[in-house]
């Protein structure tokens, strides 16, 4: 993993649109972010903040600037990098006749690892019956996920990507779905994996259940970072409401 005192995401100057889009969807954005940082991206509809999640991740084409991620350039070693990325998306649709378990699709976060002409080994499944655990979904880990409700669903995702065991944690709207009780023991989760070196990004206009920790504040508009700070957690829903407002 990046040395402690890196930034294990670094963004410089950077400009990314969406395939035949006339303009840029983020713009001349810098951010730098360490190992173990919680952080909350804030901001109106429509202000760029998936897109920056996607920024990270690679999946837009970089028009200007660099993206690198965990020590790689995000243009350039695209596939090294995501290896090293968890997301979990906002806008996800199972059908009700979907066939794969729950444990079938959070051994998916393992593929990254195991290569996909590969078979599993004990490890992997270890991981996997890790990450069910820590997301309480043991009782209905042989049931289709096609079958389970949304928030169910949601946290299967989140399973997923802590099986992947990442280096970085990308999250968009991960609370949605989820009552304040789930929310809360989510979050909590979410702060141990900071507490082991895992930066983790939450794109959130929920900002009720923070842990207790120190709160990196990014507050996107117009495809700008307009406010980057740390923040005590009862802190958070002002700050981003007034650099919103300001902006």
């Amino acid at each position: 993993m990046t040395s402690g005192k890196d930034h294990i995401i670094r963004l410089s100057e950077v400009w990314t649109t969406y395939e035949g889009a006339d303009l840029p969807v983020i713009r001349d954005v810098n951010l730098q972010i360490k190992p173990g940082e919680f952080v909350v991206i804030g901001g109106p509809n429509g202000a760029g903040k998936t897109t920056l999640l996607e920024t990270i991740a690679g999946l837009l084409p970089v028009v200007n600037g660099t993206v690198h991620v965990c020590g790689l350039d995000v243009v350039k070693d695209g596939c090294c990098a995501r290896k090293n990325i968890g997301y979990v998306i906002q806008n996800f649709d199972f059908h009700p006749y979907t066939p794969f378990t729950v444990e079938e699709v959070v051994l998916m976060g393992r593929f990254g690892k195991i290569g996909w002409l590969k078979r599993h080994t004990s490890r992997d499944l270890e991981k996997v019956a890790s990450a069910i655990s820590q997301l309480g979904l043991t009782s209905m880990q042989k049931n289709q996920i096609g079958k389970l409700s949304g928030g169910q669903q949601q946290k299967v995702l989140i399973a997923q990507n802590l099986a992947k065991e990442p280096e970085i944690l990308l999250l968009d709207e991960p609370f949605s779905n989820l009552d304040m009780i789930t929310r809360e023991e989510v979050c909590n989760l979410l702060c141990k994996v900071a507490d082991a070196g895992i930066p983790v990004l939450i794109v959130s206009h929920a900002f009720d259940a923070l842990p207790d920790r120190d709160i990196r504040v990014v507050v996107m508009q117009h495809g700008e970072i307009t406010l980057n700070q740390l923040s005590h957690p009862s802190k958070v829903e002002e700050l981003v409401r007034s650099a919103s407002v300001a902006a």
